[in-house]
């Protein structure tokens, strides 16, 4: 059932009984929104959160009404021919690419340890009402289990943890981005070199950048475990942090253990702290957002800022070549006062817009080290809260991959539709000085992100010019050269759209702060 007016309209197909992964049906979503004719395309499972998330974007209720946890529902916006023709193909939208990947069909765990009896991870991606009691079925099994669904209750992620404590398991998860065992990716993965840095991580983009940091120096990663963010809060106590911590230390293939994670919970940073200290293997840990870290007494323990320091004390401590070996060979400096002289007297804040959370949490750090505030969805403590909509009046930090902007969406490291509209309006925002973004590679990410952005980069640094300004563009790609993307491709086709590329976030942040500064330097000398 549809409604709509003239040529336009909204319109839902249910699919009885049909389940998908949540990674499968954002990508789903992000091919049919740029069919000719599509505005707007939600592929997402008929739980009652979802429901409610179409009822809020307009689509008719009486669509819904039959639709249950269990069942697909498709949600599409636009030129009425071009909604009838998806959903008179529907089923060929709805067909896995099989084709790069072997793959053994199962109904069950049990069928499936039957068919591959040497497996030992089960990886979970089912709605998080069902999440934890197919995660526990696994753990009976005795697998470890990498849990990429969110919405599990803290109660229940406890139980897990503890339960897979006791078996000698480790629960990745809930909410887990990426990982890589042996070699092998998990979610939202970069292509790196096996090497001697084993790393535990409770952010999926941290973990990435980390890896990719590494790889592009020259080493390796042994095995990259994440966790799930509130791991490290006292509710769970680190349970899968410090069981990943024991299990690089007892693995022969790891020679130095890199721990990333948001601030710990004041009971639980104490026991991280030890079990590292405690560790016969160099040990490192960034604490992203944390004011300061104190390591116990006698600790060898190395504590970094920001993901650019963690790695490369992990790298020195291998022996390996330092990061400064693989920066661009860009003079940030003499960039930054070319760029400061071509902006008029309105032009002082930065606008972030990243696909990365914990890229928007280690910009907003770099900000406060230096003594500068910002406003953001995802504020660090002394940050100014913002929701969308809030008149700019400051540096503005955006996590739009937090639940307000993908609730029922694509992710935007799949598909940069909202991204692209918000830098658009950037270029339309007098006192914008620096536009600061992120592209992630990689294997679950989008076929070209940066050429999804080009265009929108152009038009908003043109929209700028046309109001006697000019638009600062800076990026920082998360990849290496084995990405299916194409490293090298994706830095050209950024720097052909006008951008400063940088092999960071760190980088990017310390040249956006660098550019304002210069502004501000610029305006207090006249």
């Amino acid at each position: 059932m549809g409604n709509g007016r003239g040529n336009a309209t909204s319109d839902v197909a249910i699919r009885k009984n049909r389940y998908y992964d949540s990674v499968f049906l954002m990508s789903v979503a992000s091919r049919l929104a740029k069919l000719p004719g599509i505005e707007d395309a939600a592929a997402v499972m008929a739980t009652a959160n979802n429901r409610k998330m179409l009822l809020d974007l307009g689509f008719d209720p009486a669509g819904l009404r039959e639709a249950t946890a269990n069942d697909l529902v498709l949600a599409l916006r636009g030129e009425r021919d071009a909604v009838r023709s998806v959903f008179d193909d529907l089923d060929s939208h709805l067909v896995r690419n099989e084709d790069a990947v072997s793959s053994i069909s199962a109904s069950s765990w049990r069928e499936a340890l039957t068919r591959q009896p040497a497996s030992n991870v089960a990886l979970v991606s089912v709605p998080g009402h069902y999440a934890s009691r197919e995660a526990d079925v696994a753990l009976d099994a005795g697998l470890n289990v990498f849990l990429f669904s969110d919405h599990v209750a803290v109660e229940d992620e406890l139980a897990l943890k503890r339960k897979a404590a006791q078996a000698g398991l480790i629960v990745m998860g809930p909410d887990c981005g990426s990982a890589i065992v042996a070699g092998i990716g998990l979610g939202f993965a970069n292509v790196v070199r096996r090497g001697p840095i084993g790393v535990v991580a409770s952010s999926g983009t941290g973990l990435q950048e980390f890896t990719c940091l590494v790889h592009r120096a020259g080493s390796g990663i042994s095995h990259a475990l994440g966790t799930g963010s509130r791991d490290l809060s006292d509710a769970i106590g680190g349970i899968s942090t410090l069981a990943a911590v024991r299990a690089l230390e007892w693995d022969q293939g790891t020679r130095a253990i890199v721990v990333l994670s948001k601030p710990p919970g004041a009971r639980t940073l104490p026991s991280l702290m030890a079990v590292l200290a405690g560790c016969s293997k160099p040990t490192v840990v960034c604490l992203l957002g944390a004011e300061a870290v104190t390591r116990p007494r006698g600790s060898s323990t190395l504590v970094a800022r920001t993901l650019d320091e963690a790695a490369a004390m992990a790298l020195r401590a291998m022996g390996a070549s330092d990061l400064s070996a693989t920066a661009a060979a860009v003079d940030v400096r003499g960039w930054v006062g070319a760029e400061a002289e071509r902006m008029n007297s309105e032009q002082k804040y930065i606008r972030g817009l990243f696909a990365g959370g914990t890229f928007c949490y280690q910009a907003q750090q770099i900000l406060r080290d230096r003594g500068m505030t910002a406003g953001s969805n995802a504020p660090l403590p002394s940050m100014h809260a913002w929701v969308e909509g809030d008149a700019c009046c400051e540096h503005t930090l955006v996590d739009m991959g937090s639940d307000e902007f993908t609730e029922g969406r694509p992710h935007p490291m799949i598909d940069a539709t909202q991204r692209r509209a918000h830098v658009l309006a950037v270029g339309e925002d007098a006192e914008a000085a620096v536009l600061l973004l992120d592209v992630i590679l990689g294997y679950g990410a989008a076929q070209d992100p940066a050429g999804d952005l080009a265009d929108a980069i152009r038009r908003a640094r043109a929209g700028a010019e046309r109001r006697g300004g000019h638009l600062a563009v800076i990026a920082s790609v998360c990849g290496t050269d084995g990405d299916p993307q194409g490293l090298e491709d994706q830095e050209t086709t950024l720097r052909d759209a006008g951008a400063l590329v940088c092999t960071s976030n760190a980088r990017a942040t310390s040249a956006a702060c660098e550019l304002v500064g210069r502004l501000s330097g610029n305006r207090e000398a006249k």
